[in-house]
């Protein structure tokens, strides 16, 4: 196929915007990816998942009385999944979690209650905002957490990484090294019959020779490209267990398979939304969790091999107000549950401090109060998990080192200095 000149000025304006857009620059290279490395997997439940609905004190006469219309039973039909204790309070995991009672069970899966994000904004965006930044106060922050994190550590990965959205997280703001994949068989220039391997070719030659800042940028995306379409095989990706159909599982295969191919990925986000309940509740928290609980199993599963240095981390901006609505729902609230599952996570236990349910223990008397920072759990897994102890530069409001014993690890003396004053130009030093 000839490619007339608009064609080419088209399609190379476009592929120029995307590496800007999405910041994809500063890529190292290795062949092959160092093995060495843990991989963190964050998966966000966008919308406000409820925390309180998942993981449940059902014995607690508060909760009852609060959310006697929208729960599930201790006993019998539809009956939850016992936990044990946090601290001296029962709980019961949802019926529709069963994937996640095995995980647990196995001690692969941890719970942290009560946990999120200390900034009490009810603002879904604002929310999701603070957290991904990594900087509860600031919005300003111009870096993620994640592109903080990746930083101090010298990615040496040809994808060290990556995300499976149309667009690269708050988390990954500023990234130099993430790129956005969700059909690994696709990534590459797109175009019918050679135009996409034509047009690879023309941005080749031209980012080699023109001394533009897009050059590096440029540059290492394409070799990104070329380095995974050399280990991909033409096939489609076949996993070692079964998946639920779904987008879900879609992106996390896309993740496996970057895992499996070998490119140094160290760090994948994805997206999972569908939580924000203010009506109908109980059907619509049923099926979500299905979904997520059974996705999150098969990719587990498909991954054994890597289990020993795989850490997923489950968040959500905010959990639900602890009264039902008079829509059988739930409204934007405060404390939360996080979930934390991998190979070396002390798992099979909820973690944090319960608050308790009675009006006085309640955030504003009407929200689960929240015990545990939410950087306090990302905090021990970049430490322990991923033997980055820049904790200044990562999280630059927090001054103080609490791990929780989530997951199995050696301790490092904490350099709380900010450093890269050029990833912080707005956070708080």
């Amino acid at each position: 196929m000839e490619i007339t000149r608009r064609q080419f000025v088209v399609g190379c304006s476009t592929a120029i915007a995307a590496m800007a857009g999405g910041r994809l620059g500063g890529l190292a290279f290795a062949e092959p990816g160092d093995i060495q490395r843990d991989i963190m997997v964050v998966v966000f439940l966008r919308g406000g998942c409820d925390g309180l609905g998942i993981v449940s004190p059902l014995d607690d006469a508060n909760f009852q009385a609060a959310r006697n219309t929208i729960t599930f039973p201790s006993t019998g039909t539809g009956a939850g999944l016992e936990l044990g204790q946090m601290g001296t309070v029962p709980f019961w995991l949802h019926p529709k979690a069963a994937a996640f009672k095995e995980l647990f069970d196995s001690q692969d899966l941890a719970f942290i209650h009560a946990s999120g994000l200390t900034n009490g904004t009810r603002s879904h965006f604002d929310a999701m905002d603070f957290m991904e930044r990594g900087t509860p106060d600031n919005k300003s922050t111009s870096t993620g957490w994640l592109t903080r994190h990746m930083a101090a550590t010298s990615p040496d990965g040809v994808v060290p990484v990556m995300s499976t959205g149309s667009a690269l997280p708050a988390s990954l703001l500023g990234s130099p090294n993430a790129v956005t994949i969700s059909n690994v068989q696709r990534y590459a220039m797109q175009g019918y019959g050679t135009y996409g391997a034509q047009q690879q070719a023309a941005l080749n030659e031209i980012y080699t020779k023109t001394g533009s800042m897009l050059d590096a940028p440029a540059t290492r995306l394409l070799s990104s490209i070329a380095a995974v379409k050399a280990r991909n095989p033409a096939n489609p990706y076949v996993p070692i267990t079964t998946y639920p159909a779904g987008g879900l599982s879609d992106s996390l295969k896309a993740i496996a398979q970057m895992i499996k191919l070998d490119v140094g990925l160290q760090v994948a986000t994805l997206d999972f939304g569908g939580w924000d309940t203010h009506e109908s509740q109980v059907p619509i928290l049923g099926n979500q969790l299905d979904v997520l609980t059974r996705s999150l199993h098969a990719f587990y599963n498909d991954l054994v091999d890597y289990h020993s240095k795989l850490t997923i981390v489950v968040m959500s901006e905010f959990g639900r107000r602890l009264k039902a609505n008079r829509s059988a729902g739930t409204d934007h609230g405060h404390g939360n549950l996080a979930m934390v599952l991998g190979g070396n996570v002390n798992g099979g236990r909820i973690f944090g401090r319960w608050p308790g349910l009675a009006h006085a223990d309640l955030d504003h008397n009407v929200d689960l109060a929240i015990t545990t920072d939410y950087r306090t759990i990302l905090s021990e897994i970049v430490v322990r998990r991923l033997r980055n102890n820049r904790l200044g530069l990562v999280f630059p409001q927090i001054s103080q080192y609490q791990p929780l014993g989530l997951v199995r690890g050696t301790d490092m003396a904490i350099d709380w200095s900010s450093g890269f004053r050029s990833y912080l130009p707005m956070a708080r030093r």
